[in-house]
């Protein structure tokens, strides 16, 4: 029983480390924060929006854990969750986009010619398992 709990607490403390490393290489290689101040010609509020993506990393984190039920309606639902996979889309695409993993691995497995194909492979198999996990995991 002792090893089963020390397994599940090195399991969730490496899923941690492993979001919190992606979540810094979103900010740091991307520069999304100084980008969005200059962007929107706020570079006065610099520290305000460093606090505001802190304190949401820390509200989500503890939201995850505690389960909460919102009193919302579906419908609200709906726009709510468009927003929150198109964030996750667009963090994926770029961060594929500036680590060039795509050329990479087209160059790796000889298909060149064919990177068109192998981004849409990619789309599409994000496209169906989210469908498939949204279609057969999801309870009313």
């Amino acid at each position: 029983m002792t090893a089963k709990i020390i397994f599940v607490i090195f399991v969730g403390f490496a899923g941690g480390l492993a979001v919190g490393a992606g979540f810094v290489a979103f900010l740091a290689v991307l520069g999304i924060i100084p980008r969005l101040t200059q962007l929107s010609k706020t570079l006065r509020y610099i520290h305000l929006y460093e606090w505001a993506v802190v304190l949401g990393a820390v509200v989500g984190a503890i939201a995850t854990l505690r389960d909460p039920v919102l009193m919302i309606s579906p419908y609200t639902l709906i726009p709510l969750g468009l927003a929150g996979g198109i964030f996750v889309g667009m963090l994926a695409a770029a961060l594929t986009e500036i680590l060039n993993v795509f050329p990479l691995l087209a160059k790796r497995i000889h298909i060149e010619d064919k990177l068109l194909i192998l981004l849409m492979a990619f789309v599409f198999g994000k496209i169906f398992g989210s469908l498939f996990q949204w279609i057969y995991f999801v309870n009313d």
